[in-house]
This record gives structure tokens, sequence and C-alpha cells, in this order.
């Protein structure tokens, strides 16, 4: 008689818990922009939303610590004459965002070490580059003033901050490009193009050093990321237009290492990676053209053993979710056992919410262990009273 064995796994019992009411930011107008980006950005000092603004883009600033009901008059970050697409925290200096929008512009700010105390309409630096809206920008994640723009002019550049100029160009994809993201030395990125190829780009060499066509079957959006691991995480479509997760390796793209089917829906699935524990949150997103809600946050564990890709559990509310924020594991509180944090945009709020490993078990184990020692102190401190006055009753 066979019997099932548990995949043993640090992260199994990983659970999310969205934080008080009085602990989120109410009264938000998120963007309504028809662009899949995350429309949030978090470190560990601010929160960016991008919102909706009269005469142009802007972009919502607000301090960690200043969460409850938004004041109306609280000042934007403002400066672009179109939509805000996408924005990105410097990783190397937590007062630098970048913004890319429809007016074909990217621009880098420097925001106030305590928020914005006045509407912010002068950028540290505009990059003018491309013919058509900048959909994507994303920070080198190991060089410092490095940042990649991608337009809807199917332009890759990528640019020196430091002076303002563009260091490199590329113009290899055909079509829209809907995802860009750097492996974790910043050697090479990914790209998703709506010709449906994923492509590994080497930026020094300026070339396409790989490529696969259609990881998934289905012609809507795809997303991907690498690991740690230097594979690429992927999420699409099938033909019959179920969600589909899959796992490459971009030395050999003949055969995926896993590919899985998810559920029916025509929302694109973002994924925020976490290297640390090696595990990636599928989170849907709700725009306007869906009649079904998006309210999950999916999680899967990445390792070396089949299937390779293994769920561990969804994180479900009642609210669809219009965008979401990744805290860099810098900013999360690991005393309290908690190994992520997603800033969930609602319609008109955000809300926290804390990946957290239970450490129930092992806190009642050493509750029991400092229980037995007290005893056993105590024991100890009686025989030892006995033994004295047996000693000292002797003649």
């Amino acid at each position: 008689m066979s019997r099932k064995v548990v995949r043993q796994s640090k992260f199994r019992h990983v659970f999310g818990q969205a934080v008080k009411p009085e602990q989120g930011y109410d009264d938000i107008r998120i963007s309504k922009a028809t662009w899949d980006s995350a429309f949030c950005a978090v470190n560990p000092k601010f929160l960016a939303i991008i919102v909706e603004s009269s005469g142009g883009g802007a972009v919502l600033v607000l301090p960690l610590s200043k969460t409850g009901r938004l004041d109306k008059n609280y000042p934007l970050v403002t400066g672009h004459t179109g939509p805000v697409l996408d924005i990105d925290w410097c990783p190397h200096d937590d007062n630098i965002l970048a913004s890319g929008s429809e007016d074909c512009t990217a621009m880098v700010w420097q925001i106030p070490e305590h928020g914005p105390s006045r509407p912010i309409s002068e950028p540290i630096l505009t990059l003018d580059g491309h013919s058509k809206r900048v959909c994507i920008v994303s920070w080198h994640p190991t060089a410092r003033n490095i940042l990649l723009t991608a337009g809807n002019d199917n332009l890759i550049i990528i640019w020196n901050v430091g002076t303002g100029e563009p260091v490199i160009a590329m113009d290899d994809h055909p079509d829209i490009i809907y995802s860009v993201s750097w492996n974790r030395n910043g050697s090479l990125f990914c790209t998703t193009c709506k010709d449906r190829r994923l492509r590994v780009c080497d930026p020094r060499r300026q070339e396409v050093v790989a490529e696969r066509l259609a990881p998934h079957d289905g012609i809507r959006p795809m997303r991907a990321i690498f690991t740690r691991e230097g594979n690429i995480f992927t999420t699409g479509f099938t033909r019959m237009s179920q969600r589909e997760l899959g796992l490459w390796d971009p030395t050999s793209f003949e055969e995926p290492i896993a590919l899985q089917e998810m559920d029916t829906s025509n929302g694109v699935l973002l994924p925020f990676y976490d290297p640390d524990t090696n595990i990636v949150y599928l989170c849907g997103k709700v725009t306007r053209a869906l009649l079904r809600t998006l309210n999950d946050i999916r999680y899967f564990e990445i390792t070396d053993e089949p299937p390779h890709v293994h769920y561990l559990s969804t994180f479900s509310s009642k609210e669809p979710q219009r965008g979401m924020g990744f805290m860099p594991k810098r900013g999360v509180d690991v005393s309290k056992c908690e190994i992520a944090r997603l800033y969930k945009l609602h319609e008109r709020r955000c809300e926290p919410i804390v990946m957290t490993v239970p450490r129930k078990k092992l806190l009642e184990e050493v509750q029991s262990l400092r229980a037995t020692v007290l005893a056993q102190e105590k024991r100890i401190c009686d025989l030892e009273n006995r033994l004295s006055k047996l000693t000292n009753g002797m003649p």
C-alpha cells in the first residue's frame, strides 16, 4: 500500500494577511490608463501610485507612515503631459523615482526625504528618445545611474542617468514590447513581445542571444522574469484562453522545464519574484474590459525537484485588484517572520498584504523546552535545599 509523501518545504505554510483598515491608504484615485503595468512601486521609504489627474499624468508619492485617508490637496508629482504608464524606484537611492508616459518621455524625479510638501513638476532629468509612448521603465539591478526604457516604437534604450545620454539602443523587436526583466547581476535581460517571442538580450553585445517562439500558444500578452538560477519564469495563455505558467532554461529553449495550466480568464498575470525564498507571486489585474473580477494572489515555490514549480497557496479577497506593488526584502519586518509584503490597489485605496511564515510549532517547542528547563531548575534547587538540611543535621 503506497502512502502519499508530503513535500518538505520551509515555505509550505506561507500565508497572506491584509493589515487593519487604519493601516492602509484611502481615497486614492487610481489611474484608468489601459496598459498592463503594476501602477504601483514601493521601497522602504515611499509608496508611489499612478493616479488620475487633469492636464496630464501624475504620481502620488506617500511616506509609508502616512496611512489613513488621503488629503484631497496632497501634493502630486506632475510633469508629464500624458498619462503615466509605468514607475520604478531606483534600487541604489530610495529618493529617486523614474516614470514613463504617453507623452513619449521618461522622467527621473528627486523625492524629498519626508515626501512632497508641495507639487513637484520639475524632474531632475527628462529622457527624450522614443517616438511613441514609453510603457516600461526599469533600473539596472547592480549598476548605478543606468535606466532601461521601452516604448511602443518597439525600441529599447539604456540610459546613463548621470549624463542624460543614451548608452545603448536596440531595435530587435518588430512589435509592442510587453515586459522587460533584468537577470540578477544585470548582464542580460529578457523580453516578451506581441510577436509571441520570448527573447534574451545581451545589452553589451547589443544583440538577442536566445529566443523562443510562442512559449505559450495563446495570443494574449505574456510576462517573463529571470529567476536567481538564471532560468526564466513566464505567464501567458493557451489557445483556449487558459492562463498558463512556464519555466524555461534560456540555454535550451526547445522544451520547458515546467508548464502548468491554471484557470480560464482574460486577466494578465503579473509576476513578482523573491530571489531569497525562490517564491513567485502571481497577481491578476482587473481592467474595464473584464467581466470577471480578479482578486487572487497565488504563490509558487521554484525548486530543482519535479515539477519544479510548486503551488503553495492563494490569498483571496472580495475586491478586485487594479494593480500591485512589491516591497524589496530590505523593507520587510523579518523579526515577525515576514518574508514579503505586497501593496494591492483597489478602486479607491491601497491595502498592504503581509506574507508570513508561521512559526507556531517552533514557538510551542521553545516554550515547552523553557518550561522543562524551569521545572528542572526548581527540582535542582529543591534537592540542593534538602541536601543542605541533611548536611547541617549531621553530628
